[in-house]
């Protein structure tokens, strides 16, 4: 019951729904134990008394009790699922927002797939035992108790007989739960990983249809199904195993009631109506009871569907630092890092050691290295996506721990390497960074990234609707399309990931024209693989094995016959040169 206490901040707030819920299956379990009631006092004070004048009120009296359950059990219904869905409203809400506010570093491990089938399949669970599951057992204490009440009035030595069976089947009940639950959270845990296999296959089609992978892919799918498949069948097994010796136990309490009854009827001690109501009473107890095992199995479900929400609920948010100066203030974008370094992960693999720059206002800095360097590593410290490791790192002569996430981010325009564009209209995505943003702002953005062109040509221009993550779009159109969304933003400082990689020379030279009026006035950094696009830059650091080693302006580095100079050289003199040179 942990789990449930712990989710309890969800659902408690809206108890006054359950409790509508409870209180109309009061009156459902009361009909219902009512009804052979009725049929008793029908047989022994109606038909064997002769009076028959009383059947027609009696069956009226039948109808009256349906009429009123059917009433109570819409209620019951309607609050019950009011309840589940309110509750779950609520925490798929605080899953979604905690997700926003996790750190970078979480989703460095997390899984696509695996989160979907949380906010999905797993609340969704958690949902059906509080609508339904809850209902369930509240509804097997009140038909048990009021049956028992009511066979206590009519017997007592044949009602004690009855439940001599019950502690037999209280064991098999708690071995069952014991063995069901494990198997339940496998079952969870193997559909996360069958989502996630289906959403990186269809994310990556391209790739797959590109590299001739169809059948690698459906033999790895069938692997993750196949495992899926086997952990249910597991718990087939285990149901199968306990179920029919529930069935079992619950049967042999009605052989006992009909044997002892029907010896107690024929001495006289029990009037033939009674034991047919009596009759009628135990079933109203040994369903529940074998239906024990489906409301277990509704209770497991939802505890490890809870236990893997709570794995998201408590995972450590990164804390906001509160801005110890006034944050309305216009920022300059003057940055220094000092001996800064960044590890990755619980490993501690060192990134960067030991960076140490200045950027002013207005100050172009190029970043230059291989694959691994530590390029992009500097640009996710400045935009907080992690945390230095040791040093210190300045904007505007404070530290960057004193400016808030939402305030800095705000102040930094990013394009980065890998462009990602919503499921929405062109508009829209340029307008993500700056809602408010007039068309008349979003078209002098596309015009200076050189997108208008190619966004009139399309059928519905700015209200053109792009398909999942740009689809539709060539390569070079996304980047152009999120470099204009950076530009909207008019941050003071700039980001460019790579931002030219996909575009050709030609649109290139038009789009560094562009970034040359937006960088005036603004601290840019650019990453690059092409000299062409940080030859311009006031200084270049060439980074290797996460240190700086070598900065200076373009034409320093080509002095210096370094590292710089070596990549200068392959992508701008013929392969013979360059071999010469090796």
């Amino acid at each position: 019951m942990e789990t449930f206490k712990r989710l309890k901040q969800f659902y408690w707030p809206f108890k006054k729904y359950f409790i509508w819920s409870l209180f109309s299956l009061l009156f459902v379990t009361g009909m219902t134990v009512l009804y052979p009631v009725i049929l008793q006092f029908t047989i022994d004070h109606a038909v064997r008394a002769g009076n028959y004048e009383l059947i027609p009120y009696l069956a009226l009296a039948i109808v009256v009790v349906m009429t009123i359950k059917g009433v109570a059990v819409y209620i019951h219904q309607y609050y019950g699922d009011l309840f589940g869905i309110t509750t779950v409203h609520k925490l798929r809400n605080s899953l979604y927002k905690k997700l926003q506010f996790l750190p970078f570093r979480y989703y460095d491990n997390a899984k696509t797939g695996d989160l979907m089938s949380r906010l999905t399949g797993d609340v969704e669970t958690f949902r059906f035992f509080l609508s339904f599951g809850c209902a369930q057992v509240v509804n097997f204490l009140l038909l048990v108790g009021f049956s028992f009440a009511v066979m206590f009035y009519y017997s007592v030595p044949l009602t004690l007989l009855t439940m001599a069976m019950l502690p037999f089947l209280a064991v098999v009940v708690a071995k069952f739960d014991k063995r069901v639950h494990p198997g339940f959270q496998g079952i969870r845990k193997s559909l996360a990983r069958l989502n996630t296999k289906v959403q990186e296959n269809v994310s990556g089609m391209h790739t797959v249809k590109a590299l001739s992978q169809e059948d690698q892919e459906i033999s790895r799918f069938s692997e993750s199904n196949e495992d899926y498949r086997k952990k249910h069948l597991d718990i087939s097994k285990i149901w199968g195993n306990y179920f029919p010796l529930m069935e079992l136990i619950g049967n042999l309490s009605a052989v006992i009631l009909l044997a002892f009854g029907g010896y107690l009827t024929i001495q006289g001690s029990l009037q033939p109506g009674e034991l047919v109501a009596f009759f009628s009473l135990i079933w109203f107890i040994l369903g529940p009871i074998m239906n024990l095992g489906f409301i277990i199995n509704m209770f497991s479900q939802s505890k490890a569907s809870g236990e893997r929400l709570l794995e998201i609920l408590d995972e450590q948010e990164r804390k906001d630092s509160m801005a110890s100066f006034d944050q309305h203030e216009d920022l300059v974008g003057e940055i220094v890092f000092k001996d800064v370094a960044l590890t990755y992960g619980d490993k501690n693999m060192a990134a960067l050691n030991n960076i140490s720059f200045e950027a002013t206002r207005g100050k172009t800095i190029g970043l230059v290295g291989a694959t691994g360097s530590g390029k992009s590593s500097i640009i996710q410290l400045i935009t907080r996506y992690y945390e230095r490791s040791a040093g210190e790192i300045l904007i505007d002569g404070k530290s960057i721990d004193e400016y808030s996430l939402k305030y800095l981010r705000n102040q930094i325009g990013v394009v980065l390497q890998e462009t990602f564009l919503f499921s929405s209209t062109i508009r829209d995505n340029l307008a993500y960074g700056r809602p408010d943003a007039t068309m008349e702002e979003i078209i002098e953005a596309a015009k200076k990234a050189d997108a208008h062109e190619f966004i009139k040509e399309l059928p519905k221009g700015y209200d053109t609707v792009l398909g999942e993550r740009g689809l539709g779009l060539s390569g070079g159109q996304k980047q152009r399309i999120a470099i204009a969304r950076a530009i909207i933003m008019d941050p003071k400082i700039l980001i460019l990931d790579d931002a030219t990689s996909a575009v050709d020379m030609q649109t290139e030279v038009k789009i560094q024209k562009a970034f040359r009026e937006l960088m005036n006035g603004r601290t840019t950094f650019i990453i690059a693989h092409r000299i062409s696009s940080v030859k311009q830059a006031d200084e270049i650091l060439v980074l290797e094995d996460g240190e700086i080693f070598e900065r200076g302006t373009h034409h320093e580095l080509l002095k210096a016959d370094g590292i710089y100079r070596r990549i200068y050289d392959i992508q701008n003199q013929d392969q013979e040169y360059v071999l010469q040179r090796a």
